[in-house]
């Protein structure tokens, strides 16, 4: 969907004119559609449906206030990666039982305030991290609920800077070695085994390296249910691709659940996903305001006042990005868009 389109050759945003907007406001403006958002959650929770997900927002994706907030509203819980992520779900309403927490290098002060807000469950990447949470809870006199995330050694064929799942990324723990670690984690005091944590990678346009990971996992959670009584979900991440080219064909929903779902009925375990681009990629723009024309012997550069720290994403790693007029015009010229 797009709620991002032109009426007379007017940019609007949900049939409001995008100059509008920066008249008011001033630029540069951040300006998203809550109509997408709603839709994109609603979409993907009724493909799902047939296991009943519980969809945990990844909020590292977006993580405005009123953003959380559209997503809690619909029945949403979030994925965080920090104390203050954690911090910003609570302020925005989030209910703690639908919170789980992950990040390779989670502080004794982040793990201890998410005990004390009894989130669902760590996402575990280390058997160093859980001794450590071992330790805070048995601090606190409570018991942490965990999930190691694993490594299922699946090429996603996305960027290599958002590749998360092959064995030579910093995430998680190579599939050989999960028994073993489970193992340990079991006999640790303060800690429930809970379940098992995947996520191969974002912006995957491809269903195949899904169904790969998920028949990867599938004979080793059937172990780890039967040998642990406690666990019982089944968090397979994110990832699902969005449209940013114009000749580029999304994941769809439908089609992610049509191939993965079967495989999530077999497995039997209560599912988790933690969609954040899917969500938000295509949600909103920015808006900016030219200022000069500039020309050298090279180049023509459209200078804007909008720099890398308010969109830093194609910089970053030659991330595209389609760039509009906020006046449709058929007139074009090749320039360097700089800021």
């Amino acid at each position: 969907m797009n709620e991002f389109f032109y009426e007379e050759k007017e940019l609007c945003a949900e049939n409001v004119p995008v100059k509008t907007l920066a008249e008011r406001y001033g630029t540069p403006l951040y300006v998203y559609s809550k109509k997408h958002l709603t839709t994109q959650y609603q979409n993907l929770y009724s493909a799902m449906k047939d296991v009943s997900p519980l969809i945990c927002y990844s909020a590292k994706a977006n993580s405005n206030g009123s953003i959380l907030n559209t997503f809690i509203k619909q029945g949403s819980g979030l994925d965080v990666v920090s104390g203050g992520e954690l911090f910003r779900a609570l302020r925005a309403g989030a209910d703690p039982s639908k919170i789980v927490f992950a990040g390779v290098g989670k502080t004794i002060e982040e793990i201890g305030y998410a005990l004390e807000q009894n989130i669902l469950f760590f996402t575990v990447e280390s058997e160093q991290e859980v001794e450590r949470i071992s330790e805070c809870a048995v601090k606190k006199g409570s018991v942490a609920r965990i999930a190691f995330r694993i490594t299922p050694g699946v090429d996603p064929k996305t960027h290599k800077y958002i590749t998360t799942g092959k064995k030579e990324n910093k995430f998680g723990l190579d599939i050989d070695r999960t028994e073993a670690a489970y193992e340990m984690a079991s006999d640790l005091p303060g800690i429930e085994i809970s379940g098992i944590h995947m996520h191969i990678g974002s912006q995957i346009l491809s269903i195949q390296p899904f169904v790969d990971a998920m028949e990867k996992v599938k004979d080793l959670c059937q172990q780890l249910k039967s040998r642990y009584k406690t666990f019982r979900y089944i968090d397979i991440g994110g990832g699902i691709g969005i449209k940013y080219r114009p000749e580029e064909e999304p994941l769809t929903p439908a089609k992610f659940a049509d191939k993965i779902v079967p495989i999530l009925k077999t497995i039997g375990l209560q599912v988790v996903m933690e969609p954040g681009r899917y969500l938000v990629g295509n949600s909103g723009i920015l808006v900016c305001t030219v200022q000069y024309i500039k020309n050298n012997p090279l180049k023509t550069f459209v200078v804007v006042d909008v720099g890398m720290n308010d969109f830093i994403r194609p910089c970053l790693y030659d991330g595209y990005h389609e760039v509009v007029a906020v006046k449709k015009t058929d007139a074009a010229m090749h320039v360097d868009v700089v800021g």
